[in-house]
Parts: structure tokens; sequence; C-alpha cells
């Protein structure tokens, strides 16, 4: 059993949560209020220059903000399952542009549903 993490621009949200239902998915954790960037173009002499208020700085950085907001899946899954969401997820996040997201897959030990007291694979489905 794993759990993918997954960080995606939210305009793409609705259109991940689709294509991982449709591939057998359906259960997901959705986290939003997420902000972050990746290693970006800008320097961090660049940033740190802007923070301290130097025109020629700000004028480079702009005026957008230099998090992104984002959304935070969370997909657990039986082993064979891994493979195809995270192709599900890439699939439907690339854009071939910088903030595309990323993805991390961690391993778990145990899954219990609440309701039944079920445990293990037999958890997700």
């Amino acid at each position: 059993m794993k759990t993918v993490i997954a960080i995606i621009r939210i305009n793409l949200m609705n259109e991940t949560k689709k294509a991982l239902s449709d591939a057998g998915m359906p259960m997901m954790t959705a986290i939003g209020g997420a902000y972050g960037r990746g290693k970006g173009l800008v320097e961090k002499k660049i940033i740190d220059a802007a923070s301290e208020n130097i025109p020629e700085a700000v004028e480079y950085l702009g005026t957008e903000p230099r998090l992104r907001p984002q959304r935070v899946l969370y997909v657990t899954v039986s082993d064979h399952n891994v493979e195809l969401t995270v192709n599900t997820i890439m699939e439907t996040n690339r854009t071939g542009e910088p903030d595309d997201g990323k993805i991390f897959v961690l391993p778990e030990m145990d899954a219990i549903q609440v309701r039944t007291g079920v445990s293990g694979s037999e958890a997700l489905d």
C-alpha cells in the first residue's frame, strides 16, 4: 500500500478528480490553501533585493506573488495501482510549463476504515 501525494495547479483539480475516478481511484483527500514554488527562474539575489525594496528587483519580479496557490492531493492505493495513479495525475496535469507540480510516493504501514474497523488493503476498497 502506498500514498501518492500530488501538488498540482488549482485550475486542474476538477480534471484530476475526474481522471482519477475514471481510472478507478475515486477516493482521495484534497487540501486547498497550499502555497509553494519550485526552483523557478529567479535567482535568490533578485528575491533578496526585492525584499529590501530595491526598485530594479521589484520591477523585475513584478506584482505576481512569489508563492503560487496550489492543491495537494493524497491518494492511498494498493501497490498494484501506484503506477496507474501516478500516470493519471501526470497526464492530466502536464502542461509543459513551469509549476506543473510534483508527485511523491510514500509507503504506508496500514489503513483502517473507521466505520467498520477493516484494515489493510481491504480498507481501500
